[in-house]
């Protein structure tokens, strides 16, 4: 299979798929009807505390997001290979003004709902005043705070006057939390309740479901969909599975084409080593992070030398080895490597498994060791490995003697309502970005309000250096002010960054489109797949 480069924006830099092992078929479409089965370790949950888990003002995980996406359509999107926002369901976008406050969008003429009736910019305004309004406590709504108000004609323009300069504006547009939806199938201030999905986008949502969760999602060609891509098949079926065992054995058996998130460290190490003729395993360069939170008014950890001291006493190569090996890489900053304005705090103040420095710390301050923690993760979400990491982060902050730690993990449809709750005064979570621009690392978790549900908050972030960030139209005349951010939150850690990762898919030869349809944000787009020779 010819391999093509897959860039994002500037500041992202360069990030290409690489096949580790097998070989593609030739380019092709899948018109015969019969459904590309794509596995993934994602879960689709209606719980009491998340009874709309694929509502646009609710959703805000890379899961649901990837059935968004593909049922949803946003005024503008990432083109194809990464780059600025182009115009989907508009026919035009932009800035009227040099201050980055005023952002007009003009639909595509005759754009339709799937079933035929015509989207508006009353739609427009209608989807975006809804999330608004519901502002779940997730903190989705986040994305589109900065909107003041909105202007309509009551056809195909609307315009967007904002708060405060914001070039970010564009990107966050891409977002599911912007996909347009009808008034006559949402509720203006209700979340909608299961899992029925109803947009403009590439394909139509048919969810088989067994209980409280979804066993099967269909998605079929939208034959009124008129947007910037093209799709390649006319059916794709996602099949969630609990482990990436199971999902494995569906790929050997032949009940799946393709295994993406998550599958697990043993996994690709065995198609690395062992190369499979009818398996292609790809990389990508990954933009995913993992990290510790913290309650910053838990009693624990309130105290800020307690954070830096983890931070002094953790070995983020040790963990990365024991529990990831190839898959990920330490993490100095919440701003990964591979985007520009990276730089390595945590490595420059804390180091690597420095326990002295820690040790000398909380008995300056006379902090009485071993401090008593629990460090809670998620034992279902982000893969089976989770749990060896935080056996080996207990067995490292034990170790030092500095504290008495233990570990507790919990189903993702507990853990993510606890952790809002301030249920855990430490607790381990993965970021992919919303958009490709460093803001998405740091605004939602510093701006007001955040995606942690975090008490913290350093004024000098949230009032000063994120508003600087954002008047610049050039990205890249904003590296200074991330430094800034990024030396902050290394002084006050509310955050730990632990690892990067990198984005492996395993799939047939003769499925075609799998270096488009898998990216290093670990978005899914289902329309680029085909099957070939």
């Amino acid at each position: 299979m010819n391999r093509k480069t897959l860039a994002l924006s500037a500041a992202f830099g360069l990030l290409a798929p690489v096949v580790l092992a097998g070989c593609g078929g030739s380019d092709g479409g899948s018109g015969d009807g019969k459904a590309i089965v794509v596995g993934t370790t994602d879960q689709y949950i209606a719980t009491k505390a998340g009874p709309a888990p694929l509502d646009p003002a609710f959703a805000y995980d890379t899961g649901t997001w990837n059935v968004l996406r593909q049922v949803l359509q946003t005024l503008v999107s990432i083109p194809r290979g990464g780059g600025k926002p182009i115009p989907d369901a508009a026919s035009e976008c932009g800035f009227t003004d040099r201050a980055n406050e005023s952002y007009r969008c003009t639909l595509r003429e005759g754009l339709k709902f799937a079933g035929g009736a015509p989207v508006t910019a009353d739609d427009v305004k209608f989807s975006f005043q809804r999330a608004l309004d519901i502002d779940d406590p997730g903190g989705v709504a986040a994305l589109l705070g900065n909107i003041d108000t909105m202007e309509s004609d009551g056809d195909r323009k609307i315009v967007f006057h904002l708060k405060s300069p914001d070039a970010t504006f564009p990107y966050k547009l891409t977002t599911p939390v912007a996909g347009i939806i009808s008034s006559k199938d949402y509720e203006p201030k209700k979340l909608r309740d299961g899992f029925e999905v109803s947009g403009s986008g590439p394909y139509t949502l048919k969810a088989d479901t067994d209980g409280d969760h979804i066993t099967r999602a269909v998605f079929t060609k939208n034959p009124d969909y008129q947007g910037n891509v093209t799709v390649q098949n006319d059916k794709v079926e996602l099949r969630p599975f609990k482990t990436p065992e199971e999902m494995g054995k569906a790929l050997d058996a032949g009940d799946i084409d393709m295994m993406t998130r998550s599958m697990s460290p043993d996994q690709i190490q065995d198609f690395i080593e062992k190369p499979r003729d009818d398996i292609q395993l790809t990389e990508m360069p990954g933009l995913e992070i993992r990290y510790l939170a913290f309650d910053t008014n838990a009693p624990m950890v309130k105290e800020k030398a307690v954070r830096q001291a983890m931070a002094y006493t953790i070995d983020r190569g040790q963990i990365v080895t024991k529990a990831y090996g190839a898959q990920a890489e330490p993490l100095y900053s919440l701003v990964p490597s591979t985007v520009a304005t990276h730089t390595n705090p945590f490595f420059n103040k804390y180091g690597d498994g420095d326990v002295a420095k820690a040790e000398s710390l909380l008995r300056g301050v006379g902090i009485t060791t071993p401090v008593k923690l629990t460090l809670n993760y998620t034992t279902d979400h982000y893969g089976s490995a989770t749990q060896k990491e935080f056996e080996t982060l207990r067995d490292q902050l034990n170790a030092s003697k500095l504290f008495d730690v233990d570990i507790k993990g919990t189903e993702w449809k507990d853990f993510r309502p606890n952790g809002q709750k301030g249920d855990y005064a430490v607790y381990g979570m993965g970021w992919f970005p919303d958009f490709p621009d460093p803001d998405t690392y740091v605004g939602p978790f510093f701006d007001k309000p955040n995606f942690l549900n975090s008490p913290y908050d350093n004024l000098k972030i949230r009032t000063q250096l994120l508003p600087e960030s954002r008047k610049e139209a050039d990205r890249s005349a904003a590296t200074k002010t991330f430094g800034q951010i990024q030396n902050l939150v290394a002084d006050e850690v509310p955050v730990l960054p632990l690892w990067q990762g990198k984005q492996y898919v395993a799939s047939r030869t003769q499925i075609t489109g799998v270096e488009w349809a898998v990216n290093s944000s670990a978005e899914l787009n289902l329309w680029e797949l085909g099957t070939g020779s």
